[in-house]
């Protein structure tokens, strides 16, 4: 008789990275192995493991077909397979079932420490029956846990992973909530904001704008995907809104704080569904604040921009590259041409009285709005019940019909109501009392209006992005340079213009008395002036930019 030993191989299968990570399966179940095999005299030849789900095809398990290529390389040898439990080989009755006409086909013996298996057909039906018992309890847990999710998203409470600029903090008698991460949040909301208001133009700019962030998140190889920008750009949990295909839910009020308006979310989609704009250069955000802004005033062409190298140094130039026009290949100098269009913003600074009388508007302006935000929120309410009884009827009929076709249509028409209702819901908090004091609010604005050179003129890493704002709310129109005479009369925006087409004595306010605060002046409510709907505007133009 021969003294060698029987070779036995071990299979060890956990569903879970988590399990795996706790290290609670896959080692206890080697060890039990081991240990049956020691005492059976076996000896292990190769250990196999698994992070796979039990259900399904087994050959789609990384370290199954590996066992099955290791018994194909060695024919002439029986081997023994050892499980821990038979639901390791497989939790699916007809996975399991090939699978043991797999082990035949190897001349590989099946042993099990909590079933002894055997060739008889009372062997093969308790086998089987075992097999389709593990397979009714991984679909009824399927099912538990998909119902458990299902309720929990329900409740508005987000079950996937956080996405980039939340992460999950667990609250007493809430569980696992969403909350900002810092400082992701801060990327994903600016990145909303700029697509939204236009600074970035395309999808490409939010992209490079992620990517000059080193620390975020990138894929396996080192990249911020298209992909990944068009999903963040599309995720209503955001806009603090959860949607489901899969469970049927639509713009769901979530129990987190979303990092953007709904306002902003939309505007988003708008922009993404929009024309194809031509992607913007990557660097004329660092050197040149006229592009795009200063137009040639011989031809009416945008200036183009460019960065030369001479004399050991880097100079930057505007030009014309129009061909036919007579600037055609001429460079202006970034500096002087900027420096004069400095000097027509410096002279845009009002007087001291136009200033009270803004004040004294501007206070008017703040209780008629309060006064529309009362009457605005009636009126959504109202609206908001109106489409409730429209989802009530929508839902009778999806009950009474039998209509595949007319259910999918009477389903989406549900979506598009909550749609609604969402963005309804958003307005409404958007309508609530405003924070802080009048001055505090009144503050910014007017420092701006009074003196928009100095914001022009201030230095540091945002310079140019500061001198972007201080043209779009200063002029109406592009700035005309001529290379000979210099920059043309150009066109006021509104603000500055109401300005200046206004003064204080003649404005019907008369005495006003005014009250120090750190904004200078703030009048008590004055009467209705004729320029208020001139400052209206003005205000409204302040509050795009976040003035």
């Amino acid at each position: 008789m021969s003294n060698q030993k029987i070779q036995a191989v071990i299979y060890c299968r956990v569903s879970s990275r988590g399990q795996e990570a706790l290290g609670h399966g896959l080692e206890s179940q080697e060890t039990r192995c081991r240990q049956y095999a020691e005492a059976k005299g076996y000896e292990v030849a190769m250990v196999f493991p698994d992070t796979f789900t039990g259900g399904g095809e087994y050959m789609e398990r990384p370290g199954m077909v590996a066992m099955l290529s290791f018994l194909d390389a060695q024919p002439d040898q029986q081997f023994v397979v050892i499980f821990d439990d038979l639901k390791r080989a497989s939790r699916d009755t007809r996975a399991f079932l090939n699978l043991r006409d797999a082990f035949r086909d190897r001349n590989a013996i099946v042993e099990c420490l909590n079933f002894k298996l055997g060739d008889s057909p009372e062997d093969e039906f308790i086998e089987t029956t075992i097999a389709a018992q593990g397979a009714l309890e991984r679909k009824q847990n399927g099912r538990q846990v998909s119902q458990k999710m299902k309720a929990r998203m329900e409740n508005g409470f987000w079950i996937h992973r956080a996405p980039i600029g939340f992460r999950y903090t667990t609250v007493k008698g809430r569980g696992k909530v969403l909350e900002p991460d810092p400082p992701f949040d801060a990327i994903i909301r600016e990145a909303f904001e700029g697509f939204a208001s236009g600074r970035f133009a395309t999808q490409a700019e939010v992209q490079r704008f992620f990517e000059s962030f080193p620390d975020f998140p990138r894929n396996y190889r080192g990249e911020v995907t298209r992909q990944r920008v068009a999903d963040i750009l599309t995720q209503p949990v955001y806009a603090g809104y959860i949607c489901s295909e899969n469970y049927g839910i639509h713009w769901l009020k979530a129990q987190h704080e979303g990092l953007v308006s709904m306002e902003i979310f939309d505007q988003v989609q708008k922009r993404r569904h929009g024309a194809a704009r031509a992607p913007q250069r990557k660097n004329i955000g660092d050197h040149f604040a006229l592009r795009g802004v200063a137009e040639c005033g011989c031809c009416g062409v945008p200036l183009r921009s460019s960065i030369t190298r001479g004399n050991g140094g880097h100079y930057a130039y505007y030009l014309c590259q129009t061909k036919g026009c007579e600037a055609y290949g001429k460079s202006i100098k970034r500096d002087a041409l900027e420096d004069e269009v400095g000097e027509i913003i410096k002279k845009l600074q009002p007087a001291p009285s136009a200033m009270h009388m803004l004040a004294a508007m501007f206070q008017h302006i703040w209780d008629a709005r309060r006064e529309q935000a009362t009457d605005a929120i009636k009126s959504a309410k109202r609206q908001v019940t109106q489409i409730d009884k429209e989802i009530d009827k929508l839902l009778d009929l999806i009950m009474s019909s039998g209509n595949t076709t007319a259910i999918r249509k009477y389903e989406e028409k549900i979506s598009a109501h909550e749609r609604e209702k969402a963005v309804l819901a958003e307005n409404l908090s958007q309508q609530a009392e405003p924070k802080g004091k009048f001055e505090e609010k009144l503050e910014p604005a007017l420092l701006f209006l009074a003196n928009p050179w100095k914001l022009w003129e201030s230095d540091g890493p945002r310079r140019v992005q500061l001198r972007r704002l201080v043209l779009k709310l200063a002029f109406a129109d592009r700035i005309k340079y001529c290379r000979n005479r210099g920059a043309r009369t150009t066109k006021i925006a509104l603000p500055f213009k109401a300005l200046k087409n206004v003064s204080y004595p003649n404005c019907g306010y008369g005495a006003v008395e005014k009250t120090r605060t750190s904004t200078g002046v703030t009048p008590q409510r004055p009467q209705r002036c004729a320029s208020t709907n001139s400052a209206t505007t003005a205000l409204s133009r302040l509050r795009v930019v976040g003035l």
